[in-house]
Protein backbone atom coordinates (compact mmCIF):
# COMPACT_ATOMS: atom_id res chain seq x y z
CA UNK A 1 0.00 0.00 0.00
CA UNK A 2 1.09 3.60 -0.75
CA UNK A 3 1.11 5.61 1.79
CA UNK A 4 1.96 9.33 1.91
CA UNK A 5 2.19 11.36 5.43
CA UNK A 6 2.23 15.23 5.78
CA UNK A 7 3.98 15.95 9.17
CA UNK A 8 6.92 14.74 10.54
CA UNK A 9 6.04 15.36 14.12
CA UNK A 10 5.45 12.89 16.77
CA UNK A 11 2.10 11.85 16.04
CA UNK A 12 3.60 11.38 12.02
CA UNK A 13 6.53 10.19 12.62
CA UNK A 14 5.50 7.15 14.89
CA UNK A 15 2.82 6.55 12.21
CA UNK A 16 5.34 6.36 9.65
CA UNK A 17 7.53 4.13 11.62
CA UNK A 18 4.38 1.67 12.66
CA UNK A 19 2.99 1.57 9.03
CA UNK A 20 6.61 0.81 7.25
CA UNK A 21 6.97 -2.31 9.53
CA UNK A 22 3.92 -3.10 7.28
CA UNK A 23 5.83 -3.10 4.09
CA UNK A 24 3.98 -0.24 3.01
CA UNK A 25 5.46 2.10 0.89
CA UNK A 26 5.67 5.50 3.14
CA UNK A 27 6.53 8.77 2.21
CA UNK A 28 6.54 12.04 4.36
CA UNK A 29 5.89 15.30 3.57
CA UNK A 30 7.41 18.27 6.08
CA UNK A 31 8.41 21.99 5.93
CA UNK A 32 11.00 21.53 8.61
CA UNK A 33 14.01 19.57 7.10
CA UNK A 34 15.68 18.83 10.41
CA UNK A 35 12.05 16.67 11.26
CA UNK A 36 12.42 14.73 7.58
CA UNK A 37 16.36 14.15 8.68
CA UNK A 38 15.53 12.90 11.82
CA UNK A 39 12.60 10.33 10.87
CA UNK A 40 14.96 9.16 8.29
CA UNK A 41 17.03 7.49 10.67
CA UNK A 42 14.07 5.90 12.47
CA UNK A 43 12.37 4.46 9.60
CA UNK A 44 12.50 3.11 5.90
CA UNK A 45 10.49 6.21 4.37
CA UNK A 46 10.88 8.58 1.72
CA UNK A 47 10.88 11.92 2.57
CA UNK A 48 9.69 15.11 0.44
CA UNK A 49 11.02 18.93 1.45
CA UNK A 50 8.88 21.29 1.10
CA UNK A 51 5.06 22.90 1.65
CA UNK A 52 2.29 19.91 2.11
CA UNK A 53 0.01 22.57 0.85
CA UNK A 54 1.44 23.02 -2.86
CA UNK A 55 0.10 21.37 -5.46
CA UNK A 56 3.78 20.13 -6.77
CA UNK A 57 5.29 19.00 -3.88
CA UNK A 58 2.16 16.61 -3.16
CA UNK A 59 2.16 15.84 -6.76
CA UNK A 60 6.33 14.89 -6.30
CA UNK A 61 5.43 13.02 -3.14
CA UNK A 62 3.32 10.80 -5.61
CA UNK A 63 0.58 11.68 -3.89
CA UNK A 64 -2.19 11.07 -7.32
CA UNK A 65 -1.56 7.29 -6.69
CA UNK A 66 -1.05 7.23 -3.47
CA UNK A 67 -4.15 4.73 -1.57
CA UNK A 68 -3.75 6.70 1.90
CA UNK A 69 -3.26 9.73 2.56
CA UNK A 70 -2.46 10.88 6.45
CA UNK A 71 -2.48 15.25 7.39
CA UNK A 72 -0.54 15.49 10.59
CA UNK A 73 1.33 18.90 10.32
CA UNK A 74 2.54 19.67 13.84
CA UNK A 75 2.46 23.15 15.39
CA UNK A 76 0.15 24.67 12.35
CA UNK A 77 -3.58 25.72 12.51
CA UNK A 78 -6.09 22.67 11.47
CA UNK A 79 -7.08 24.68 8.47
CA UNK A 80 -3.25 23.33 6.22
CA UNK A 81 -3.98 19.90 7.50
CA UNK A 82 -7.54 20.09 5.80
CA UNK A 83 -6.43 22.03 2.92
CA UNK A 84 -3.78 19.27 1.98
CA UNK A 85 -6.13 16.26 2.24
CA UNK A 86 -8.38 18.03 -0.03
CA UNK A 87 -6.03 19.13 -2.35
CA UNK A 88 -4.73 14.81 -2.42
CA UNK A 89 -8.34 13.50 -2.46
CA UNK A 90 -9.07 15.73 -5.47
CA UNK A 91 -5.34 14.91 -7.07
CA UNK A 92 -6.44 10.84 -6.80
CA UNK A 93 -5.57 9.80 -3.13
CA UNK A 94 -8.33 6.70 -2.35
CA UNK A 95 -8.65 7.33 1.28
CA UNK A 96 -7.56 10.64 3.10
CA UNK A 97 -7.51 11.66 7.00
CA UNK A 98 -6.84 14.77 8.69
CA UNK A 99 -5.90 16.36 12.08
CA UNK A 100 -8.23 18.76 13.38
CA UNK A 101 -7.70 21.06 17.29
CA UNK A 102 -11.62 22.11 17.56
CA UNK A 103 -14.28 19.47 19.16
CA UNK A 104 -17.03 21.24 16.94
CA UNK A 105 -15.68 19.51 13.85
CA UNK A 106 -16.17 15.92 15.13
CA UNK A 107 -20.43 16.11 15.69
CA UNK A 108 -21.84 13.83 13.59
CA UNK A 109 -23.03 16.64 11.26
CA UNK A 110 -20.01 18.46 10.48
CA UNK A 111 -17.97 15.28 9.82
CA UNK A 112 -20.80 14.50 7.49
CA UNK A 113 -19.87 17.45 5.66
CA UNK A 114 -16.17 16.46 5.16
CA UNK A 115 -17.05 13.30 4.31
CA UNK A 116 -19.16 14.45 1.70
CA UNK A 117 -16.02 16.48 0.90
CA UNK A 118 -13.95 13.53 0.61
CA UNK A 119 -12.38 13.71 4.09
CA UNK A 120 -13.14 9.77 5.32
CA UNK A 121 -11.57 10.60 8.74
CA UNK A 122 -11.12 13.39 10.95
CA UNK A 123 -9.20 12.81 14.33
CA UNK A 124 -8.25 15.27 17.35
CA UNK A 125 -5.44 13.34 19.41
CA UNK A 126 -6.43 15.38 22.08
CA UNK A 127 -10.28 14.69 22.55
CA UNK A 128 -9.43 10.63 21.70
CA UNK A 129 -7.08 10.72 25.01
CA UNK A 130 -10.02 12.51 27.51
CA UNK A 131 -12.41 10.33 26.19
CA UNK A 132 -9.82 7.32 27.24
CA UNK A 133 -9.59 9.30 30.53
CA UNK A 134 -13.14 9.49 31.14
CA UNK A 135 -13.84 5.43 30.70
CA UNK A 136 -10.87 4.62 32.51
CA UNK A 137 -12.09 6.05 35.59
CA UNK A 138 -15.31 3.91 34.63
CA UNK A 139 -13.19 0.54 35.14
CA UNK A 140 -10.68 1.24 37.79
CA UNK A 141 -10.40 -1.87 38.55
CA UNK A 142 -8.29 -3.03 35.51
CA UNK A 143 -5.33 -0.90 33.71
CA UNK A 144 -7.22 -0.92 30.67
CA UNK A 145 -10.66 -1.82 29.11
CA UNK A 146 -13.04 -2.20 26.09
CA UNK A 147 -16.06 -3.16 25.22
CA UNK A 148 -17.33 -5.13 22.17
CA UNK A 149 -20.71 -5.31 20.34
CA UNK A 150 -21.78 -2.17 22.96
CA UNK A 151 -20.44 -4.33 25.94
CA UNK A 152 -21.99 -7.84 25.23
CA UNK A 153 -17.96 -8.99 25.72
CA UNK A 154 -15.24 -6.76 26.97
CA UNK A 155 -11.45 -7.00 27.17
CA UNK A 156 -10.22 -6.23 30.64
CA UNK A 157 -6.48 -5.95 31.48
CA UNK A 158 -5.62 -6.78 34.75
CA UNK A 159 -1.64 -6.47 36.44
CA UNK A 160 -0.54 -8.78 38.54
CA UNK A 161 0.57 -6.93 42.44
CA UNK A 162 2.15 -8.96 44.92
CA UNK A 163 -0.85 -10.75 46.43
CA UNK A 164 -2.75 -11.33 43.37
CA UNK A 165 -3.69 -15.05 43.60
CA UNK A 166 -2.17 -15.49 40.31
CA UNK A 167 0.93 -15.46 41.01
CA UNK A 168 3.10 -19.10 40.13
CA UNK A 169 -0.41 -20.25 38.86
CA UNK A 170 -0.67 -21.87 35.73
CA UNK A 171 -3.31 -20.95 32.78
CA UNK A 172 -4.78 -24.24 33.21
CA UNK A 173 -5.25 -24.30 37.11
CA UNK A 174 -6.63 -20.58 36.35
CA UNK A 175 -9.24 -21.72 33.86
CA UNK A 176 -10.08 -24.42 35.82
CA UNK A 177 -10.88 -22.51 39.52
CA UNK A 178 -12.59 -19.27 37.83
CA UNK A 179 -14.45 -21.16 35.03
CA UNK A 180 -17.93 -21.92 35.84
CA UNK A 181 -21.49 -22.29 33.81
CA UNK A 182 -22.26 -18.61 34.80
CA UNK A 183 -18.53 -17.08 34.44
CA UNK A 184 -16.74 -18.03 30.96
CA UNK A 185 -14.01 -16.17 29.54
CA UNK A 186 -10.23 -16.51 28.11
CA UNK A 187 -7.22 -15.61 28.43
CA UNK A 188 -5.98 -13.92 25.24
CA UNK A 189 -2.70 -12.69 25.72
CA UNK A 190 0.35 -11.79 28.55
CA UNK A 191 2.65 -8.85 28.84
CA UNK A 192 5.84 -8.98 30.75
CA UNK A 193 8.93 -6.87 30.68
CA UNK A 194 7.60 -5.42 26.88
CA UNK A 195 6.74 -8.68 25.40
CA UNK A 196 3.60 -9.94 24.65
CA UNK A 197 2.66 -13.61 24.19
CA UNK A 198 0.13 -15.92 23.34
CA UNK A 199 0.08 -18.08 26.14
CA UNK A 200 -0.18 -21.78 26.32
CA UNK A 201 -2.00 -23.58 28.88
CA UNK A 202 1.30 -24.33 30.80
CA UNK A 203 1.82 -20.87 31.37
CA UNK A 204 2.44 -19.54 34.83
CA UNK A 205 2.27 -16.33 35.94
CA UNK A 206 4.52 -13.66 36.94
CA UNK A 207 4.86 -10.69 39.14
CA UNK A 208 3.95 -8.20 37.20
CA UNK A 209 2.35 -9.79 34.65
CA UNK A 210 -0.10 -7.85 32.28
CA UNK A 211 -2.98 -10.50 31.88
CA UNK A 212 -5.64 -9.88 29.04
CA UNK A 213 -8.79 -11.32 29.39
CA UNK A 214 -11.82 -11.77 27.30
CA UNK A 215 -15.63 -12.48 28.95
CA UNK A 216 -19.01 -11.28 29.40
CA UNK A 217 -19.37 -7.98 31.56
CA UNK A 218 -21.05 -9.92 34.50
CA UNK A 219 -18.01 -12.49 33.87
CA UNK A 220 -15.52 -9.44 34.38
CA UNK A 221 -17.28 -8.63 37.70
CA UNK A 222 -16.95 -12.24 38.51
CA UNK A 223 -12.86 -12.69 37.69
CA UNK A 224 -12.46 -9.31 39.58
CA UNK A 225 -13.94 -10.71 42.53
CA UNK A 226 -11.64 -13.83 41.57
CA UNK A 227 -8.50 -11.65 41.70
CA UNK A 228 -9.38 -9.75 44.74
CA UNK A 229 -9.82 -6.49 42.71
CA UNK A 230 -13.23 -4.20 43.16
CA UNK A 231 -13.93 -1.03 41.16
CA UNK A 232 -13.64 2.73 43.00
CA UNK A 233 -16.47 5.11 43.10
CA UNK A 234 -15.11 8.40 41.67
CA UNK A 235 -16.56 10.85 43.39
CA UNK A 236 -13.83 13.78 43.46
CA UNK A 237 -10.77 14.43 40.79
CA UNK A 238 -7.86 16.56 40.73
CA UNK A 239 -6.48 17.21 37.45
CA UNK A 240 -2.58 18.59 37.16
CA UNK A 241 -2.49 20.53 34.22
CA UNK A 242 -4.73 22.93 32.12
CA UNK A 243 -3.82 21.58 29.15
CA UNK A 244 -6.53 21.02 26.08
CA UNK A 245 -6.86 17.30 27.49
CA UNK A 246 -7.10 18.60 31.26
CA UNK A 247 -10.18 21.09 29.77
CA UNK A 248 -11.98 18.70 27.74
CA UNK A 249 -11.85 16.03 30.64
CA UNK A 250 -12.86 18.39 33.10
CA UNK A 251 -15.73 19.52 31.27
CA UNK A 252 -16.62 15.42 30.66
CA UNK A 253 -15.97 14.85 34.45
CA UNK A 254 -18.39 18.04 35.57
CA UNK A 255 -21.32 16.33 34.00
CA UNK A 256 -21.12 13.34 36.24
CA UNK A 257 -19.08 14.66 39.37
CA UNK A 258 -19.09 17.84 41.99
CA UNK A 259 -15.80 17.55 42.96
CA UNK A 260 -13.11 18.94 40.26
CA UNK A 261 -9.76 20.53 40.54
CA UNK A 262 -7.66 21.56 38.08
CA UNK A 263 -4.13 22.94 39.09
CA UNK A 264 -2.64 25.60 36.53
CA UNK A 265 0.66 27.15 36.84
CA UNK A 266 0.38 29.79 33.97
CA UNK A 267 -1.92 32.23 35.58
CA UNK A 268 -3.57 33.23 31.86
CA UNK A 269 -4.09 29.67 31.39
CA UNK A 270 -6.28 29.76 34.68
CA UNK A 271 -8.33 32.83 33.57
CA UNK A 272 -9.23 31.17 30.45
CA UNK A 273 -10.29 28.03 31.72
CA UNK A 274 -12.57 29.60 34.29
CA UNK A 275 -14.33 31.37 32.37
CA UNK A 276 -14.51 28.11 29.69
CA UNK A 277 -15.61 25.57 32.47
CA UNK A 278 -18.48 24.88 34.96
CA UNK A 279 -18.60 27.03 37.94
CA UNK A 280 -18.18 23.12 39.89
CA UNK A 281 -14.64 23.05 38.34
CA UNK A 282 -12.27 24.76 40.64
CA UNK A 283 -9.35 25.92 39.26
CA UNK A 284 -6.16 26.50 40.98
CA UNK A 285 -3.04 28.73 39.85
CA UNK A 286 0.27 27.28 41.10
CA UNK A 287 2.57 24.24 40.71
CA UNK A 288 1.42 20.62 40.69
CA UNK A 289 5.27 19.61 40.89
CA UNK A 290 5.29 20.97 44.67
CA UNK A 291 4.23 18.16 47.04
CA UNK A 292 3.41 20.82 49.62
CA UNK A 293 1.49 22.22 46.94
CA UNK A 294 -0.49 19.57 46.76
CA UNK A 295 -0.81 18.68 50.05
CA UNK A 296 -1.84 21.89 51.04
CA UNK A 297 -4.82 21.59 47.88
CA UNK A 298 -6.05 18.24 50.10
CA UNK A 299 -5.08 15.55 47.55
CA UNK A 300 -5.61 12.79 49.85
CA UNK A 301 -9.23 13.59 50.12
CA UNK A 302 -9.36 13.14 46.03
CA UNK A 303 -9.99 9.63 44.63
CA UNK A 304 -8.63 10.09 41.09
CA UNK A 305 -4.81 12.13 40.18
CA UNK A 306 -4.64 12.60 36.81
CA UNK A 307 -1.20 14.40 35.48
CA UNK A 308 -2.04 15.77 32.09
CA UNK A 309 0.98 18.22 31.53
CA UNK A 310 3.03 18.14 28.63
CA UNK A 311 5.73 17.06 30.61
CA UNK A 312 5.73 13.29 30.48
CA UNK A 313 8.32 13.49 33.69
CA UNK A 314 6.30 15.27 35.68
CA UNK A 315 3.28 13.84 35.01
CA UNK A 316 4.90 10.08 36.11
CA UNK A 317 6.60 11.45 39.43
CA UNK A 318 3.24 13.48 40.57
CA UNK A 319 1.19 10.35 40.20
CA UNK A 320 4.01 8.63 42.36
CA UNK A 321 3.63 11.03 44.77
CA UNK A 322 0.07 10.82 44.58
CA UNK A 323 -0.01 7.20 45.27
CA UNK A 324 2.06 7.50 48.08
CA UNK A 325 -0.51 10.51 49.32
CA UNK A 326 -3.55 7.53 49.54
CA UNK A 327 -5.05 8.41 45.87
CA UNK A 328 -6.77 5.50 44.75
CA UNK A 329 -6.36 5.95 40.81
CA UNK A 330 -3.23 7.66 39.16
CA UNK A 331 -3.47 8.16 35.35
CA UNK A 332 -0.52 9.89 33.60
CA UNK A 333 -0.57 11.09 30.31
CA UNK A 334 2.83 10.00 28.58
CA UNK A 335 3.90 10.63 25.45
CA UNK A 336 7.31 9.08 24.90
CA UNK A 337 6.51 5.21 24.48
CA UNK A 338 9.61 4.26 26.12
CA UNK A 339 8.62 5.57 29.19
CA UNK A 340 4.90 3.67 29.67
CA UNK A 341 6.70 0.30 31.05
CA UNK A 342 8.36 2.37 33.22
CA UNK A 343 5.42 4.56 34.94
CA UNK A 344 3.56 1.13 35.16
CA UNK A 345 6.79 -0.13 37.03
CA UNK A 346 6.76 2.99 39.29
CA UNK A 347 3.26 2.07 40.27
CA UNK A 348 0.92 4.63 38.01
CA UNK A 349 -2.80 3.06 37.70
CA UNK A 350 -2.66 3.96 33.98
CA UNK A 351 -1.12 5.40 31.26
CA UNK A 352 -2.31 7.18 27.91
CA UNK A 353 -0.80 8.00 24.74
CA UNK A 354 -2.46 9.93 22.35
CA UNK A 355 -0.10 8.09 19.49
CA UNK A 356 -1.45 4.42 20.02
CA UNK A 357 -4.68 5.62 20.67
CA UNK A 358 -4.79 7.48 17.18
CA UNK A 359 -2.63 5.24 15.27
CA UNK A 360 -5.03 2.79 16.26
CA UNK A 361 -7.97 4.73 14.40
CA UNK A 362 -5.56 5.19 11.42
CA UNK A 363 -4.50 1.70 10.74
CA UNK A 364 -8.16 0.07 9.86
CA UNK A 365 -7.46 2.16 6.74
CA UNK A 366 -4.24 -0.02 5.78
CA UNK A 367 -6.99 -3.30 6.35
CA UNK A 368 -9.45 -4.80 4.34
CA UNK A 369 -12.72 -3.18 4.66
CA UNK A 370 -13.52 -6.12 7.26
CA UNK A 371 -11.71 -4.14 9.90
CA UNK A 372 -14.62 -2.32 11.89
CA UNK A 373 -12.06 -1.37 14.37
CA UNK A 374 -7.88 -1.61 15.85
CA UNK A 375 -6.76 -0.55 19.21
CA UNK A 376 -3.61 -0.14 20.47
CA UNK A 377 -3.64 -1.09 24.26
CA UNK A 378 -0.86 0.42 26.44
CA UNK A 379 1.54 -2.11 27.93
CA UNK A 380 1.69 -4.21 24.50
CA UNK A 381 2.61 -4.05 21.35
CA UNK A 382 0.13 -6.03 19.80
CA UNK A 383 -3.50 -4.59 18.07
CA UNK A 384 -6.86 -5.41 19.12
CA UNK A 385 -9.19 -5.92 16.26
CA UNK A 386 -12.53 -6.06 15.53
CA UNK A 387 -13.65 -7.64 12.03
CA UNK A 388 -16.88 -8.62 10.46
CA UNK A 389 -16.64 -11.88 8.80
CA UNK A 390 -17.45 -11.98 4.99
CA UNK A 391 -19.51 -14.54 3.51
CA UNK A 392 -17.22 -16.87 1.87
CA UNK A 393 -14.17 -15.88 3.78
CA UNK A 394 -11.30 -18.35 5.06
CA UNK A 395 -12.49 -18.06 8.33
CA UNK A 396 -15.99 -19.36 7.93
CA UNK A 397 -14.84 -22.95 6.11
CA UNK A 398 -14.07 -24.85 9.46
CA UNK A 399 -14.11 -24.68 12.93
CA UNK A 400 -11.10 -22.61 14.73
CA UNK A 401 -9.38 -25.81 15.72
CA UNK A 402 -8.73 -26.58 11.62
CA UNK A 403 -7.80 -23.66 10.74
CA UNK A 404 -4.09 -22.64 10.02
CA UNK A 405 -4.34 -19.81 12.26
CA UNK A 406 -1.51 -17.37 12.57
CA UNK A 407 0.38 -18.36 16.03
CA UNK A 408 0.93 -15.05 16.85
CA UNK A 409 -2.41 -14.20 17.06
CA UNK A 410 -5.80 -15.44 18.80
CA UNK A 411 -9.47 -15.40 18.42
CA UNK A 412 -10.92 -14.31 21.79
CA UNK A 413 -14.70 -14.01 21.32
CA UNK A 414 -17.94 -13.29 18.78
CA UNK A 415 -20.56 -11.24 18.55
CA UNK A 416 -23.77 -12.70 16.80
CA UNK A 417 -26.58 -10.93 16.69
CA UNK A 418 -27.43 -9.92 20.22
CA UNK A 419 -25.42 -12.79 21.73
CA UNK A 420 -21.88 -12.56 23.31
CA UNK A 421 -20.05 -15.64 22.40
CA UNK A 422 -16.03 -16.44 23.51
CA UNK A 423 -13.94 -18.54 21.19
CA UNK A 424 -12.81 -22.12 21.35
CA UNK A 425 -11.52 -24.77 19.26
CA UNK A 426 -15.33 -25.89 17.93
CA UNK A 427 -16.32 -22.11 17.32
CA UNK A 428 -17.22 -21.59 13.86
CA UNK A 429 -17.36 -18.50 12.67
CA UNK A 430 -20.42 -17.77 10.51
CA UNK A 431 -20.66 -14.77 7.64
CA UNK A 432 -21.54 -11.66 9.27
CA UNK A 433 -20.11 -12.29 12.84
CA UNK A 434 -18.19 -9.89 14.36
CA UNK A 435 -15.07 -11.46 15.77
CA UNK A 436 -12.54 -10.03 18.15
CA UNK A 437 -8.74 -10.77 17.77
CA UNK A 438 -5.96 -9.88 19.23
CA UNK A 439 -2.83 -10.31 17.28
CA UNK A 440 0.99 -8.94 17.28
CA UNK A 441 1.69 -7.04 14.09
CA UNK A 442 3.83 -9.79 12.41
CA UNK A 443 0.22 -11.90 12.32
CA UNK A 444 -2.27 -9.10 11.16
CA UNK A 445 -1.79 -9.09 7.55
CA UNK A 446 -2.47 -12.93 7.65
CA UNK A 447 -5.57 -12.12 9.54
CA UNK A 448 -6.53 -9.92 7.44
CA UNK A 449 -6.77 -11.92 4.62
CA UNK A 450 -8.58 -14.67 6.52
CA UNK A 451 -11.91 -12.24 6.84
CA UNK A 452 -11.82 -11.39 3.53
Amino acid sequence: MKIVIVGAGEIGSHLAKMLSHEANDITVIDSDSDRLTHLATLADVATVHGDPSSIRVLREAGVPQTDLFISVMPFVPQDVNLICALLAKNLGAKKVTARVDDEEYLLSDNKLIFKQMGIELLFYPEKLSSDEIVDQLKHTATTESMDFGRGKLQIAVFKLEEDSPLIDMRLSEFAASASSETVQFRVIAVSHNNQTIIPKFDYKFRYHDLVFIISHRDGIQALMKFLGKSNIEIGRVMILGGTPVGEMVARQLSKQIDDIKIIEADRERCLELSERLDDKVIIVNGDGRNSDMLLEEGIKDYDAFLALTKNDEANVLACVVAKKFGVSRTIADVENIEYISLAEEMGVDAVINRKLITAGRIFKFTLSGKARMVRYMSGTEAEVLEYTAAPGSAITKAPLKEISFPKDAVIGGVIRGTEGLIAVGDTQIEAYDHVAVFALPSAVKEVDKLFR
